[in-house]
């Protein structure tokens, strides 16, 4: 998909898989549509489906609706955010089952250095998410440990997962997180993304994918963060929600034309897939690959550190 190019030699190459979908299926793909594999948090708005489809997560501003689809930077306005949700839950971060997680946010990193705190759960990518099961989980009486493969929480999203994709699970790992993340194929990622692009308010599980849609086209900085490829392409974009996932998983959410998008690059090198993403939504006319934000991911040339122009990286001949 993605050719690494220094000077006039080629470098690296970048293979992957991808489809486009709309309401029917596969229209465009490229490599191998029925590929297996994980998703990781590219799903989320998937996994934030029971939430909000049983009626537990009805009145959650569209803020904490961002969050529980997020992989955040663990900024203060994420750590702050998640914090107040599990207070008005009458829960506290030592609820939490993510784990503790160094914040990718520079200033905040810095903020922990110089006062001498610690990094706790909160600063956790997926804290947004687990805030999220918490919620579901105090809905349905469950016992605490709600990571588990078999707890009614995890039941409750591979039921909802399964449906979407249109396909059953061949099985799950352990995320990051200490979550299951339920397998499927490429284009099974992408029949979701469609059903995700092309739903109405029109039963439960409509109104649910519309309002979590919204919610991250809404409050794209919820979503990641400052300098992040998520953020910064739902801000260059109208209406596109895209969600990005560990090891070079990238879908997106293209309502104004009924499509869903899923990617990934096999050797899980994520420029290839932010690379990758900029290309597809730019030929799907819902990105102007000379916005910067573009550019910054395809297009513009890569600089050494004397910002000396040595390479590029470009689209490989077949792709897009």
């Amino acid at each position: 998909m993605i050719e690494v190019w220094r000077g006039d030699i080629l470098e690296g190459l970048h293979r992957g898989h991808a489809v486009i979908c709309d309401a029917s299926g596969v229209v465009e793909a490229w490599g191998d549509p029925s590929a297996v594999i994980f998703p990781r948090s590219s799903c989320k708005m998937l996994q934030a489906l029971p939430l909000l489809e049983s009626g537990a997560g009805r009145d959650l501003p569209q803020k904490r609706l961002a969050l529980a689809c997020a992989s955040h930077q663990g900024a203060a306005i994420h750590t702050t955010e998640v914090a107040a949700w599990l207070a008005d839950l009458g829960l506290s971060e030592s609820d939490l089952r993510c784990g503790v997680q160094i914040p990718d946010d520079i200033p905040e990193r810095d903020r922990l250095i110089c006062t001498g705190d610690s990094a706790c759960q909160l600063h956790n990518n997926c804290s947004g998410k687990h805030a999220g099961f918490l919620m579901l989980n105090r809905h349905l009486g469950a016992g605490p440990d709600y990571v588990e493969p078999d707890h009614p929480v995890q039941t409750a999203v591979k039921e909802a997962f399964e449906d979407v994709t249109g396909e059953d699970s061949p099985g799950y790992g352990i995320d990051g997180c200490s979550a299951p993340n339920f397998a499927t194929t490429v284009a099974g990622l992408g029949r979701a993304m469609a059903r995700f692009a092309t739903a109405s308010e029109s039963d439960a599980r409509g109104r649910a994918i519309v309002a979590l849609r919204e919610a991250m086209v809404a409050h794209p900085e919820m979503v990641a963060g400052e300098t992040r490829a998520c953020t910064e392409l739902m801000r260059a974009m109208d209406g596109v929600a895209i969600k990005t996932g560990a090891e070079a998983v990238f879908v997106a959410i293209v309502p104004s034309k009924g499509l869903g998008v899923a990617l990934k690059i096999v050797d899980g090198g994520t420029r290839a897939s932010e690379a990758a993403i900029t290309a597809i939504l730019s030929r799907l006319g819902v990105l102007d690959p000379a916005h910067p934000m573009a550019m910054k991911r395809l297009g513009a040339p890569m600089l050494n550190r004397r910002d000396i122009p040595v390479g590029a990286l470009r689209l490989a001949p077949g792709f897009c």
